[in-house]
């Protein structure tokens, strides 16, 4: 079945109130953090496919995002990159569709509005998009993770999970159409971005991906994996002492090192002080007032 630009595969399931996770390639996703965090929802939930765009070289142009060959039973097979979705159903809450978007060369409006017509089409509640950002945070602190966010219901979630507001504005993708077209259709919209040391770069950041797991097993109720914190718990004993080495070398990193964590708790600090209470706990707390003052 076409659907816009994407090819839906048959029979077209029905969704229980889906939320959508989208990460997006090669904007946000330093690190490998939104592919290998994808990676893990998609196994998690068993994930089976549902879309493709049926001519991605109507967007992608082919000498970006190049091809690749491969053997298959002794014969050479073309895979061509391409937005993929899945979807998987939820025991206990909403089930989900996962997007993995590439970044249009061409055609970004067309492109914007087929994955739209999917959201509408299957009914999707909330549209998150998590990846990765390089940013001069202290590898001595926990991963900032910061969003952006369409509705207040949504930012006390997130603000719950100890999510920033983000400060950034500046270039950006195309892609983020979709969240700022989605609340015209009810979608609540949000985004989840980790932001790693841009002086300690690795390949596939499992760090990032954790910090992730971490932040979306508090919104949805799911276990975090023990590979998932093992992995992280070793990058992360290796970059301590990757970097206390060149801080020996280099003892003038130091100071910088400790200016950045000033800043850090800084930003934390006045988050903390900002961040207002949701209108559950208000009325918690009027009710315990009450109470004592009863008393």
């Amino acid at each position: 079945m076409r659907l816009g630009a994407f090819e839906i595969n048959e029979p077209v399931p029905e969704l229980n109130s889906p939320h959508a996770l989208a990460i997006l390639r090669p904007w946000i996703d330093v690190g490998d953090v939104g592919s290998l965090t994808m990676s893990g929802l998609e196994s998690h939930f068993k994930a089976v496919e549902l879309a493709r765009l049926a001519r991605p070289g109507n967007f992608f142009d082919f000498t970006r995002y190049r091809p690749t060959l491969y053997l298959e039973n002794d014969r050479r097979e073309v895979w061509v990159p391409n937005t993929t979705i899945t979807y998987a159903r939820s025991e206990n809450g909403p089930d989900f569709l996962f997007l993995r978007l590439l970044e249009p060369h061409m055609l970004g409006e067309d492109y914007i509005e087929s994955v739209l017509a999917v959201l509408q089409r299957f009914g999707v509640k909330r549209y998150l998009l998590l990846g990765s950002m390089y940013d001069m945070v202290p590898y001595t602190r926990p991963l900032l993770v910061s969003g952006m966010v369409s509705n207040l219901r949504l930012q006390n979630e997130l603000e719950t999970a100890m999510v920033a507001p983000s400060e950034y504005s500046g270039p950006t993708t195309i892609a983020y159409l979709i969240s700022q077209k989605a609340p015209e259709m009810d979608i609540e919209t949000g985004s989840l971005i980790v932001h790693l040391p841009q002086y300690l770069t690795l390949e596939n950041d499992y760090r990032g991906k954790a910090r992730l797991m971490d932040i979306l097993s508090s919104l949805y109720g799911f276990p975090l994996a023990q590979e998932d914190t093992d992995q992280a718990r070793e990058q992360e004993d290796w970059v301590r002492k990757a970097a206390e080495h060149i801080m020996q070398q280099e003892p003038r990193y130091r100071a910088i090192l400790e200016h950045l964590e000033a800043a850090y708790d800084a930003r934390v600090k006045k988050q903390r002080e900002e961040t207002p209470l949701s209108p559950e706990l208000e009325q918690l707390l009027q009710d315990l007032s009450k109470r004592f003052g009863q008393k």
